[in-house]
């Protein structure tokens, strides 16, 4: 899936929302699932990674060039910093690609 079409899926899902064809679920999910086929057929300067592990980190999904980039990522998107001093912070994860 393309971007313009991710989009104009996401467009769709929004406009039966708004026009009360859906409900908020069927909308999260429908929106949720257009994101993650266009993550999983992502053509881009890099790989899509997943985060498996510790909350608040675990599922989350990034596009990176490399593991150690997509971990900083991760934390980065979690609001989160690797190395953190303290230590206790840091939740314990994996990423694997997606």
């Amino acid at each position: 899936m393309d971007r313009i079409s991710a989009i104009r899926n996401v467009e769709d899902a929004l406009r039966e929302f708004e026009n009360g064809d859906a409900d908020l679920a069927a909308t999260e999910r429908r929106v949720a699932a257009v994101l993650r086929t266009y993550a999983t057929e992502f053509d881009g300067d890099g790989d899509v990674f997943r985060a498996v592990g510790d909350d608040p980190v675990d599922g989350t999904v990034v596009v990176a060039p490399s593991e150690p980039a997509a971990r900083e990522r991760v934390l980065a998107a979690s609001d989160l910093d690797e190395g953190d001093p303290e230590g206790d912070t840091d939740p314990e994860f994996d990423v694997e690609r997606f």
